[in-house]
This record gives C-alpha cells, sequence and structure tokens, in this order.
C-alpha cells in the first residue's frame, strides 16, 4: 500500500514539494511517520489513547528535524472541521477506518472539504467484494460459505473480534469498489486510481520484527513485488482482501 501512495503522490505532484498531510485514524503513525521522514508536514488525528501513546513514543525516538514536521492531535475523523480550515492538506489519508465507521458518507465528505484543489484522498477499506477469499483459501469452509451468502456488514463500535486495518476480523465493515465509487463522485473527489492489497499475502503468516518473533521471508522483495503487481491486476486486485483508492479532489 504505501508503495501504491507513493506511486500516486509522485505522479501527481512535483518532485521535492514538501505537501500537506493529514493522516485520520493514523494508528502506531506508522504512514504518518513514513511520510514524514519522506520531508513533509504531517499531521496525524487518532483518537485512541492508546495508539496516541504508541505514536508519540515512536516520534520521540526521531531526529529533531523529523519530530518537527509531525503534529498529533487527538480527535475523531468526523470532526476535521472543528480542526482544520478546508482545503489546508494536499493528501489526506484514511485507512483501515472505515471498516469501523457505521456511517461512512458525512466522514468522507469531510475528509474531500479538508483538500485543496488537486488534493488526493488515499482510502484502505475491507473489500466487500471478495469476503469468502479468506476462509475459503484457509480451509474454512463453512465461513467461506457464510461469507459467500451473507451481505457485507455494517458494525457498531463496540463489536469485537474485529483484528488489524491490515488484517481485518470477520466483524468489521465491508465496502464494495462500486459503491464507493459513486460516492467519491459525489463528494467532488471522483476515483483517480485503485489497487488491491493483501491478493495473495492475505493468507501469510505473520511476522514479528521482536527478536523471538518469526523472522520476514528470505524471499520478502520477490513476494512484495508479486503483490504489488497483482494489485494493480485485473483479476488478482479484484479480490483482494482490503482495496486501496485514491480520489482526486476536484
Amino acid at each position: 500500500m504505501a508503495r501504491q501512495l507513493d506511486e500516486q503522490i509522485v505522479g501527481r505532484f512535483p518532485v521535492g514539494r514538501r505537501l500537506r498531510v493529514l493522516d485520520v485514524g493514523m494508528g502506531r503513525a506508522v504512514q504518518a511517520l513514513r511520510l514524514a521522514r519522506a520531508g513533509h508536514q504531517v499531521t496525524g488525528v487518532e483518537q485512541d489513547p492508546v495508539m496516541i501513546s504508541a505514536a508519540r513514543t515512536a516520534l520521540t525516538a526521531e531526529p529533531e528535524g523529523i519530530r518537527e514536521r509531525m503534529r498529533i492531535v487527538q480527535g475523531d475523523g468526523r470532526d476535521t472541521g472543528v480542526h482544520f480550515l478546508p482545503g489546508s492538506f494536499d493528501v489526506v489519508l484514511c485507512h483501515g477506518v472505515l471498516l469501523y465507521v457505521e456511517e461512512p458518507d458525512p466522514l468522507l465528505a469531510g475528509l474531500a472539504r479538508m483538500l485543496a484543489p488537486g488534493g488526493l484522498l488515499s482510502l484502505v477499506v475491507r473489500n466487500g467484494d471478495a469476503p469468502a477469499m479468506r476462509p475459503g483459501l484457509t480451509g474454512d469452509w463453512a465461513a467461506a460459505l457464510a461469507a459467500l451468502e451473507a451481505a457485507p456488514r455494517t458494525p457498531s463500535r463496540g463489536d469485537a473480534d474485529t483484528g488489524t486495518a491490515d488484517r481485518p476480523g470477520p466483524d468489521v465493515r465491508a465496502d464494495r469498489l462500486t459503491a464507493l465509487t459513486a460516492t467519491l463522485a459525489g463528494i467532488g473527489a471522483p476515483l483517480h486510481a485503485w489497487y488491491g492489497v493483501g491478493v495473495f499475502t492475505d493468507t501469510a503468516a505473520d511476522t514479528d520484527q521482536a527478536a523471538d518473533g518469526p523472522e520476514p521471508p528470505a524471499d520478502l522483495e520477490v513476494m512484495l513485488a508479486a503483490e504489488e503487481r497483482a494489485g494493480r491486476t485485473d483479476p488478482y486486485r479484484g479480490v483482494a482482501a482490503l482495496l486501496h483508492l485514491c480520489g482526486v479532489r476536484g
């Protein structure tokens, strides 16, 4: 997903331009810090105190120049209009957030208003067109059949067993590409490009950076290359675990 995002940024903005980036639902600030290291001015919005603490801890380990380029705001992504003026950002990220939002349209409209003309809106959502892929590929036939028979559901904030943004559990919201395409057009940030995320790797074993955790696979770069290629190629991207949609503010 990071490679896909970089491709869109490089293709839309002049090389070397320092962008104003808003990361809504930044989590532990993985993407926010990566973009701050690249020279951009980044504002992260997060409502979970645990995530904010982890993000601040990660930020303190960065050099002063990077720390100065990043700001953390505790808040809800639906309240961006309270904190920022319309058109304040060149890039707005909303990755893994719609999974937990019952009514996403107001949130998305507010994010589009934060974009300057020509700005980039990057969304990562659970793919509502392929809910049976993971259980089917892992041999959980009952879950695969249930997923095939059920419509994508919209959870409440209290739902349990939701997994993580990159490995969502079964009880999170899923969105269909056609519906989100219509929504983006309606809020003035029509779809410019879309990718699949987790085409092949969704069922791969997790790795851990801890000393006692499993090591990354020896062929990691080859795996990422295959995943990246599949994420932009039909029909593979259509059955990815996640969708990465990029809209552009008109």
